[in-house]
């Protein structure tokens, strides 16, 4: 058996999410779609990760198995033929047969935007902040306190099937692109189901005041998800890259 990798990126805003829904369209179901077309037999295709609904992916890796070897040159024309405009393959590499595009990352990079300013050419991938401007060097230095932790219960969502919620945080900040764009970087070996979204919201509450430095290293140590602040909108969030140790 022969296992690819597939190297893609998406606009999340119509589907609901990575993983197939019994009631939504993924981009997961879509590339296999567009896989069993071409190949003329069903693939499983397996994620690096499950992005939410609405989120968008810079770069997502996914892998399948396949009996006889194929043509990867090949395999990414006819997929981007097949997929909508909104996926898009960048290559197919063939990997060893045992690397797993989930369990074999080493880290993973997201991304999330944040503007002040009212621009109605990039409202479906920035979170727009209405009202009182944020303190973002307070939320950095609330971002700071991520490193002293690996069990992120609290930003975790409730009754998910994952054995440990302890993930180790390589990165964690907030930087300025422009007078109004704000960026939250943040990479980690592994990411809880909408952990990102949970931290971002929770930092907003630090930026409007609302809660302290201290307190949110209280609602980490606490491993509640009720403790901590609403999950921030998806459509800004991006999954931006992944690792792998492939040699």
């Amino acid at each position: 058996m022969h296992r690819y990798f597939i190297y893609l990126a998406y606009d999340g805003t119509r589907y609901h999410g990575w993983q197939i829904q019994p009631n939504g369209i993924s981009i997961q179901q879509e590339l296999m779609t567009a896989l069993a077309t071409f190949l003329r037999r069903e693939v499983e295709v397996t994620g690096a990760g499950r992005t939410d609904a609405g989120v968008h992916a810079r770069l997502m890796v996914a892998h399948f198995d396949f009996p006889t070897p194929l043509d990867t040159g090949q395999v990414t024309d006819k997929l981007n033929r097949l997929l909508p405009p909104d996926i898009a393959v960048y290559k197919v590499i063939q990997v060893k047969p045992d690397l797993h595009a989930r369990f074999d990352a080493t880290y993973r990079t997201y991304r999330y935007y944040v503007t002040t300013a009212k621009v109605p050419f990039n409202r479906q991938y920035t979170c727009r902040i209405i009202g009182k401007p944020l303190d973002f060097e307070a939320m950095n230095k609330a971002a700071e306190t991520l490193f002293d932790y690996t069990d992120f219960t609290s930003f975790c969502k409730l009754h998910t099937d994952v054995k440990t919620n302890n993930c180790h945080i390589m990165q964690a900040h907030w930087q300025q692109q422009s007078e109004t764009t704000w960026v939250f970087t943040i990479q980690a070996d592994r990411f809880l189901r909408n952990m990102v979204r949970a931290i971002v919201g929770t930092l907003f509450e630090v930026g409007r005041g609302k809660l302290t430095i201290e307190g949110f290293r209280q609602i980490i140590e606490k491993k509640d998800r009720c403790a901590a602040g609403t999950s921030a909108p998806g459509h800004a969030l991006f999954l931006e890259d992944i690792g792998y140790e492939l040699e």
